[in-house]
């Protein structure tokens, strides 16, 4: 039974009288924990933010830093009706897959979420969330061992990890901004990432699941940037330049691109800016400067200007080799993207005679390691410029095999069916929010003989499954891939037939 720790009684002894005056408002005063009382609670799981569940006298709390299995003790900061968020106070029972984190400011940083948790209960975690997901929301069945999933359910493999789950990332997005102490003052500039569930910059000079040359580019840009003047951007009062620094870096090439991201096309110092940056980093091969002169969120303007160098860096994944640009969408882990899209041909089950469909094809990765076993690939993609970078990459490869159209999935591809297209497989990697439902529909009126579906998300992947078993397809068989190691993020590879039979509910 979990306990509440008065002000007198905070060794668990289970004392029961309340701290302060504070006094519940009237929807919440039949809950069975207080606002500002310390508990001790059992953590049952992880969150989709990486805190730990906490059960209190069956009440369910949200408490960021805490483990299953263990037993803690906390401090109720907010409360709603179903459930709470707690502060962890202490650790009275650790979990055996609890290490030591260690990054310095892992506890500041939103970063990353589970370095406190061994790698191999990390993999063990997100193999579960696509299993809970599943059920849950996607109501399928699970099988529960491979011997019984083609009568008993969906097999859901074990998650494909890395051998070193460090150092991993070859893009760095680093906001840039001033402590306040220093506001008006040139070496006031910071930069790293946000502090969780807030927009308060955490200074950083290293970041352990950059690539390293990340790191060095942040560290270098900010140090120029203190030395020329450059102001920093606030948010608030949208006055300042320096928006946000984007490192991209090519693992198997070498290449490495500075985007500066601004409040606004001037540009100070620019010679002196390139020059320096050309000194300060080995490998630089482009310098872009990215305008965005709105007051959003959004990283990237519309409009991209090279101030040095090439407007691409080269990078290789397998065979194929891409041309990067600065806005280019290129997943950040390449060793794992090379297990994803490996996992995704072999469940196309292509023989070389196939038409496939790429949906969200980005700037090609998935359709050109398609093309170099199927007939012929078509890709769409709403985003013109990712267009421009796949039909890039195709001549850069000499694949010709594969055709790239812009415009909405669901609008392009019943177009292509208009003209006889009638694809034998049709593979889809949606954003987090998952497939549009016009998409899913014009799935069920073409037929393929086989889905392949790429996730980001397991709870919008087990809601368009759903829809996709209730049209007439089975899922064989889902792979979880960490393709974001220490993060709550787990992407997932699921594989379709057609059988045929129409479920009504």
């Amino acid at each position: 039974m979990s306990k509440k720790i008065s002000n007198q009684s905070k060794n668990g002894s289970g004392g029961v009288s309340r701290k302060g005056n504070n006094r519940p408002s009237a929807d919440l005063s039949g809950l069975p924990v207080a606002k500002n009382e310390e508990y001790e609670a059992e953590i049952v799981g992880i969150g989709h933010e990486g805190e730990g569940v906490g059960r209190v006298n069956g009440f369910t709390l949200f408490i960021q830093g805490a483990l299953p299995g263990e037993r803690v003790l906390v401090k109720v900061l907010k409360l709603k009706k179903q459930y709470g968020y707690a502060k962890l106070l202490k650790i009275l029972r650790p979990s055996p897959d609890r290490i030591a984190a260690p990054c310095p400011i892992y506890s500041q940083c939103g970063g990353c979420q589970l370095q406190h948790l061994s790698y191999e209960a990390q993999l063990r975690f997100k193999r579960q969330l696509v299993v809970d997901n599943l059920e849950r929301i996607g109501k399928l069945k699970v099988a529960e061992s491979e011997a019984d999933a083609s009568e008993k359910g969906i097999l859901v493999h074990p998650t494909l990890g890395m051998d070193d789950p460090w150092r991993y990332r070859n893009k760095a997005q680093v906001p840039i901004g001033f402590e306040a102490a220093n506001a008006d003052r040139e070496g006031g500039l910071i930069g790293g990432f946000y502090a969780q569930g807030s927009h308060r910059i955490i200074d950083m000079d290293e970041c352990l699941i950059q690539q390293e040359n990340n790191d060095l580019v942040v560290a270098e840009v900010k140090r120029i940037a203190r030395e020329l003047g450059i102001r920093a951007y606030n948010e608030e009062t949208h006055k300042g330049l320096l928006r946000h620094v984007v490192a991209r870096y090519g693992f198997n090439t070498g290449d490495i691109m500075v985007v500066l991201i601004t409040n606004g096309e001037s540009m100070p110092h620019k010679d002196e800016l390139v020059g320096l940056l050309r000194q300060a980093i080995p490998g630089l091969k482009s310098i872009c400067q990215n305008v965005n002169k709105e007051r959003t969120n959004v990283i990237f303007g519309d409009k991209t200007n090279v101030l040095w160098g090439d407007d691409v860096i080269y990078d290789t994944i397998g065979d194929i080799r891409f041309a990067i640009s600065a806005r280019s969408f290129y997943q950040v882990n390449p060793v794992q993207t090379e297990v994803l899209y490996s996992k995704a041909l072999d469940f196309a089950g292509l023989s070389g005679e196939e038409t496939v469909i790429d949906a969200y094809c980005g700037i090609g990765t998935i359709s050109l390691f398609l093309a170099q076993r199927a007939r012929q690939v078509y890709g769409v993609e709403i985003v013109g410029e990712a267009i421009d970078d796949a039909r890039r990459n195709a001549l850069l490869n000499g694949i010709r095999n594969v055709q790239f159209e812009v415009g909405a999935a669901e609008v392009v591809i019943p177009e292509w069916r208009r003209q006889g297209i009638a694809p034998d497989v049709i593979v889809v990697d949606p954003p987090r929010k998952g497939c549009d439902a016009a998409l899913l529909a014009t799935i069920l009126e073409m037929r393929p003989a086989r889905v392949v579906y790429v996730s980001c998300n397991p709870s919008t992947l087990a809601r368009d499954l759903r829809v996709l078993e209730d049209g007439g397809y089975s899922t064989v068989e889902v792979q979880p891939v960490d393709m974001f190691p220490l993060t709550v993020h787990v992407e997932s590879v699921a594989s379709l037939i057609y059988k045929g039979i129409v479920r009504i509910n």
